[in-house]
């Protein structure tokens, strides 16, 4: 299966740091809005703490992608709210 971090700008997705500082500012940005900011900033900063020694390749691509997909989901939620249109597949 192909990385989902693809869909990402690739200074953003080939970087962990920059992936972290990215979804820092989604979390300030969705906190903000749903007045819960410190508490989704903490989340984001445990998980990538959580995981900052990890050095097999695979679970460090696993990882980045898992990340790269929270990104996704919530551009494709910004984009759906902006412009009224559904692009998720709900059955």
């Amino acid at each position: 299966m192909p990385s989902l971090q693809s869909a990402l700008p690739p200074e953003i997705a080939n970087n962990a740091v920059r992936l972290y500082r990215e979804c820092l500012r989604r979390a300030k940005y969705i906190g903000n809005e749903q007045y819960n900011t410190q508490l989704l900033i903490n989340m984001v900063r445990q998980q990538f703490k959580c995981h900052m020694h990890e050095t097999d390749p695979e679970k460090i691509q696993q990882l980045k992608d898992g990340a790269a997909r929270g990104l996704i989901n919530h551009m494709l939620y910004e984009s759906e709210k902006l412009s009224g249109r559904k692009f998720s597949q709900n059955s």
